[in-house]
C-alpha cells in the first residue's frame, strides 16, 4: 500500500486512536472545560478581537473544545474535523455545554461538497496544517468560506520546531516540504503514557509556502507574529518559565515555536 496516497485513512485512524486518552486527560481538562474553562489561549484570543455575533469556520477542531469556547464569546460556529469519533465527541459535549455549535466530519479539502455558506471569520489553531500535503488547496478552501473583507486567523507550532528530533538535540528534518513523513508513536502529546500506537502521515511546511499560497488565493497578509514559547506543555524536555508559556530547556528562548497570521479576504 502506498501510504501517502493513503493519508487520510491512516490518518482518520490515528486520530481516531488518541480521542479517548485525548477525552481523558489533565493536558485537555475536559472537566474544568465543562464547567465552564475557556480552551482559547491569549494569542489567538488577542488576534480575534470582538467575535460577538459572528459567524465562524473552524477548521480541525478535533472534539470541539475550542469550538465550543468561540460559541461561549458570542460568535455562530462551525466546527470541522476528519476524525468521526472526535466529532461524536465534539456534539455530546456541546449538548452537555448547551453550546449552539455545528460540526461537520469530513476532510477538510472536502468541505465544499458538505458546506454552502460564507463566514466572517475562518479559524484554525496548531497542530493543523501538518496533516495536510497541498496548502494551495487548503487556501482555496479557506477563501471560498470566508466573505468578502472576512478574516482569517491562523495560530501554528513554528516549522523550525518541526526540524529537530523529539528530544531537540540534533536537526532530525527539513525544513522544507519535502514529501510525506511517515512515522509510527506509542503515546500521543496529551498522555505521552498512553496505552496507544498508532501510525500517521504528516508534512512539514515553513513559512514562505504559507504565506504565498495565502496571498495566491486572495488572502492579504495584515499581521505575521512569532513567539518564543509555547501555551502547550506537548514537547518533551519544557520547562514552564512562566504560567501557561513553556520553553525547550535546551534551547531556552534560542527558537520560535509558534507562529501567527491574520489575512483578509480582498
Amino acid at each position: 500500500m502506498n501510504k501517502e496516497q493513503h493519508y487520510l485513512d491512516i490518518n482518520r485512524a490515528s486520530w481516531n486512536s488518541r480521542t479517548d486518552s485525548h477525552l481523558k486527560s489533565e493536558f485537555y481538562d475536559l472537566p474544568g472545560f465543562l464547567q465552564g474553562r475557556s480552551s482559547l489561549n491569549e494569542i489567538e484570543l488577542d488576534l480575534l478581537d470582538d467575535i460577538q455575533g459572528k459567524t465562524i469556520l473552524h477548521l480541525q477542531c478535533h472534539f470541539g473544545q475550542d469550538t465550543i469556547s468561540l460559541s461561549r464569546l458570542g460568535a455562530e460556529v462551525t466546527g470541522v474535523d476528519l476524525s468521526d469519533k472526535a466529532i461524536e465527541s465534539a456534539r455530546k459535549i456541546a449538548e452537555q455545554t448547551n453550546a449552539d455549535v455545528r460540526f461537520i466530519c469530513c476532510d477538510l479539502y472536502d468541505l465544499p461538497n458538505h458546506l454552502d455558506q460564507q463566514f466572517d471569520y475562518v479559524f484554525t489553531s496548531y497542530g493543523t496544517i501538518g496533516w495536510l500535503p497541498d496548502l494551495d488547496k487548503w487556501a482555496k478552501v479557506i477563501s471560498r468560506f470566508l466573505k468578502p473583507n472576512g478574516r482569517f486567523v491562523f495560530v501554528e507550532f513554528h516549522p523550525v520546531v518541526w526540524m529537530f528530533d523529539d528530544n531537540f538535540e540534533k536537526i532530525g528534518y527539513r525544513y522544507f516540504n519535502s514529501g510525506a513523513i511517515i512515522e509510527t508513536e506509542t503515546g500521543t502529546y496529551a498522555d505521552k503514557n498512553a496505552a496507544i500506537t498508532q501510525e500517521y502521515v504528516m508534512w512539514n511546511h515553513g513559512i514562505s509556502e504559507v504565506v504565498n499560497s495565502l496571498i495566491k488565493n486572495g488572502l492579504q497578509i495584515a499581521q505575521l507574529d512569532e513567539f518564543d514559547y509555547s501555551p502547550y506543555n506537548c514537547f518533551n524536555g519544557t520547562i514552564e518559565f512562566e504560567k501557561n508559556k513553556y520553553r525547550i530547556e535546551l534551547l531556552e528562548d534560542k527558537i520560535p515555536m509558534v507562529y501567527a497570521i491574520v489575512a483578509i479576504k480582498k
